[in-house]
């Protein structure tokens, strides 16, 4: 998390040294509705991310070559619904490498708290649905090819 703040903060910086000065606007992610519209949507979208991601990165049921494409299509289908609305962070490193730089920390518990509690939920949800008799370790080995 800390190395994903810093490189968001440096990206930032560099931004805003490239195109404009140092008090220049800072495209930093604000919600155009409400704090509490945003949670909510920052919440959802971010479990949706991490519900496809657990899907498609631990299960060994899921076909490898599929993993970029349904990432990346959920994060563009949730950039579309609720990037209007709340930006669309689903990283909190993301939104606050850029108010750190822009010096705006209005409403930025929201991607802090949003995307953190709706990751939470989304990898303890599709824990929840995946049935499997083996172990998370088990798994792993047979993903990697190891043998024991």
């Amino acid at each position: 998390m800390a190395v994903q703040t810093v490189a968001a903060t440096f990206a930032s910086l560099m931004l805003r040294l490239m195109f404009g000065g140092s008090h220049e606007p800072v495209p930093v992610t604000l919600p155009s509705g409400s704090n509490i519209q945003s949670l909510v949507l920052e919440f959802i979208i971010t479990f949706y991310l991490m519900f496809v991601i657990m899907a498609v990165a631990t299960d060994h049921r899921a076909i490898g070559q599929m993993a970029g494409l349904a990432v990346g299509g959920t994060i563009m289908l949730n950039a579309l619904f609720a990037g209007p609305v709340s930006g669309a962070s689903m990283n909190p490193a993301r939104s606050i490498g850029p108010a750190l730089v822009g010096s705006k920390y209005r409403s930025l518990w929201v991607y802090i708290f949003g995307p953190f509690a709706g990751a939470a939920a989304g990898a303890r949800a599709y824990g929840l649905l995946r049935h499997t008799d083996k172990s998370l370790g088990d798994i792993t080995k047979m993903l990697s090819g190891a043998t024991n």
